[in-house]
């Protein structure tokens, strides 16, 4: 009998230290629009693309995705996106597919003109 209560208790004990699920986070959204910002660091049209793309970032955490790719260290991202001058801006929809592309300083009303009606974004103003 303590044979039987002591093999019950110890797969008590087993099945209980191996039945705990391990939580898992959540997937991170995808996001809507990935903007991918090309130039360098010391490109003076790429310095005035940073509050933009923070601006954005900032208002659209989870619809829009900003990413900066410094083409003076990373040559290999200027070849994949066929970049001619920087700074220049590729948009992603969320299958990575480019939707739109600009070269030269882009302002936030104009970038919006084209995410709004293209990826459905409402701007946080709009009900």
């Amino acid at each position: 009998m303590k044979k039987i209560l002591i093999l019950l208790l110890a797969i008590t004990i087993c099945f209980s230290l191996f039945s705990k699920e391990e939580k898992k986070p959540a997937p991170k959204k995808k996001p809507l629009v990935t903007f991918l910002e090309i130039g360098a660091e010391t490109c003076i049209p790429c310095k005035m693309m940073k509050p933009v793309m923070k601006d954005i970032q900032d208002e659209y955490k989870d619809k829009i995705d900003v990413i900066f790719h410094d083409v003076s260290k990373d040559r290999l991202i200027g070849q994949k996106y066929n970049i001619r001058v920087i700074p220049t801006q590729v948009f992603l929809d969320q299958d990575g597919k480019e939707f739109h592309r600009h070269e030269g300083f882009y302002p936030k009303e104009e970038i919006m003109k084209i995410v709004d009606p293209k990826m459905g974004i409402k701007r946080k103003t709009e009900k």
